[in-house]
């Protein structure tokens, strides 16, 4: 195999870089996108394997993205999908270094975070891009011996292909062009001493001839020419740290405490819909109701964190290219965590199924605690016989496709006459479906609980025989009382 010398450095014309391609990247990042989306570094930034990388002087957060490189092979403009891969010459290893310090300044373009001299690092051997399969490589990343990436090019969002036939819809790819192809999991910040290595291979299989890039190895060293002041000056957040680093918890940050809290969620519980929304009316939110849905569970109350997914009306040329394959409705539901619920915008549409059983299935999989969508329900009897409880508007047997298109995901939404978004706590039951806006939730739910224990007293009098008359709503004189009755069943 061809080595990686200076003569590859000096043809690569363009280095071109997708932020996300990973399942296992986009899960730390929390969002799955639709279409890939670039950046590019200055062809200065490449270096070869054996160098040292610089982490500039006033700096902390210099991060390693161990990255399948495509190199290009010949001339790609406007190349379709099922021929981009011919026009890929070799594929080896490359390490996207970048320093989240000045990432801010760049306004997204990562054009002074990632182009430092020696942040492009690739080698040590190109691998004949004919003699693999694109879907079939393996990349792994050391740092000081220890493994800390390993995935496999199966595992992509997009494919090498689709990469390549986007960026040839407006440009020409060069011979020599440079495309680094994303990150899995498992990237973080490295410090002066450290040594990352990064290999790409083929994944091993029986009767399989095994073909590798050799390990990538650069060194990191300390800067110590200070930046200028007539430029932007490093500077980092707690949020910087935690993206640096691949979590809140290998930052060494406390990670923030989920508004819905368990104790949160059993006040919540304890209460009916109607006491909520009560206390929400009081706080001047009267529509914060989603109106029209019948539950496929009774006797359950849902409890969790809106997730949301938008449809638009169906349109042919846009159901082609956002309808098919992995589309948001997908990509959403296979993002849901623990306790989210999913609410989908359908526009009220009762003509076409926007939720199946397949897809619900998947939703109870990942833990999700419930659907709500206002439009139609497929293969009903299949979903209602599922675990996770479901609101809909009705039942339609056809498939989303005659109404709808899949559009975007965690964005604000209406949905049965409300705006419901990212973040907003859902409480459903048979009686009701509520959004609380996270900034009211627990004081709405301490209010709910002191309002229903004043009506178990107001309940528990007017059996005893009392009228209602200055009880209900109570006077002074009997809120006294009701005082005393709290203290003598021991509660505050």
């Amino acid at each position: 195999m061809q080595p990686v010398d200076a003569a590859v450095l000096k043809n690569a014309g363009k280095v071109l870089a997708v932020h996300l391609s990973y399942h296992s990247r986009a899960a730390q990042r929390g969002r799955i996108p639709a279409t890939p989306s670039y950046f590019m570094k200055a062809s200065s930034s490449l270096s070869l394997s054996g160098g040292t990388v610089e982490r500039p002087a006033g700096t902390e957060l210099l991060a390693f993205e161990g990255e399948v490189a495509l190199v290009i092979g010949k001339p790609a403009r406007r190349v379709g999908l099922d021929e981009a891969w011919s026009y890929v010459g070799a594929v080896t290893a490359s390490n996207d270094l970048g320093v989240y310090d000045i990432k801010y300044a760049d306004k997204g373009s990562n054009i002074r975070s990632k182009s430092g001299d020696g942040f492009t690092p690739v080698g040590p051997a190109l691998i004949p891009a004919e003699l693999v399969d694109p879907a079939g490589l393996r990349i792994r990343t050391w740092v000081n011996g220890g493994l800390v990436q390993e995935d496999t090019t199966d595992a992509l969002i997009f494919p090498f292909a689709q990469i390549v036939a986007d960026l040839s819809q407006l440009m020409t790819l060069e011979p020599g062009d440079i495309i680094l192809t994303g990150t899995p999991a498992g990237s973080s910040v490295i410090v002066p001493g450290d040594v990352v290595e990064v290999e790409v291979d083929t994944v091993p299989r029986e009767g399989s001839i095994g073909l590798s890039s050799g390990r990538l190895t650069t060194t990191v060293t300390q800067g110590e020419e200070p930046f200028a002041d007539f430029g932007d000056l490093p500077k980092v957040t707690d949020k910087d740290r935690e993206e640096a680093y691949g979590s809140a918890e290998a930052a060494g940050l406390e990670p923030q405490a989920p508004v819905l809290t368990e104790e949160l969620k059993a006040k919540l519980a304890s209460v009916a819909t109607a006491t909520i929304s009560a206390a929400l009316r009081k706080r001047g939110l009267n529509n914060v109701s989603i109106d029209g849905l019948q539950p496929t569970k009774t006797g359950r109350k849902v409890i969790g964190t809106a997730r949301t997914l938008r449809y638009v009306p169906n349109r042919e040329d846009l159901f082609k290219t956002h309808g098919g394959g992995y589309n948001a409705q997908k990509r959403i539901i296979d993002a849901l965590n623990e306790g989210d619920v999913l609410v989908m915008e359908a526009r009220g549409e009762k003509g076409a199924g926007t939720l199946g059983d397949i897809l619900a299935l998947r939703a109870q999989v990942r833990g999700a605690a419930g659907v709500i969508t206002d439009g139609g329900v497929r293969d009903l009897s299949a979903v209602a016989g599922l675990d996770i409880p479901a609101f809909y508007s009705n039942a339609h047997p056809a498939v989303l496709g005659r109404k709808h298109v899949p559009w975007d995901t965690d964005v604000t939404v209406a949905c049965g006459g409300t705006t419901v978004q990212p973040g907003d706590i859902i409480v459903a039951d048979e009686d009701g479906i509520l959004v609380l806006p996270p900034s009211l939730a627990e004081e709405v739910a301490d209010e709910a609980v002191e309002q229903e224990r004043q009506d178990a007293f107001v309940f528990e009098m007017v059996k005893e025989g009392h009228k209602v008359d200055g009880l209900f709503p109570m006077n002074a004189k009997w809120l006294a009382k009701y005082r005393e009755w709290v203290a003598a069943r021991g509660e505050q």
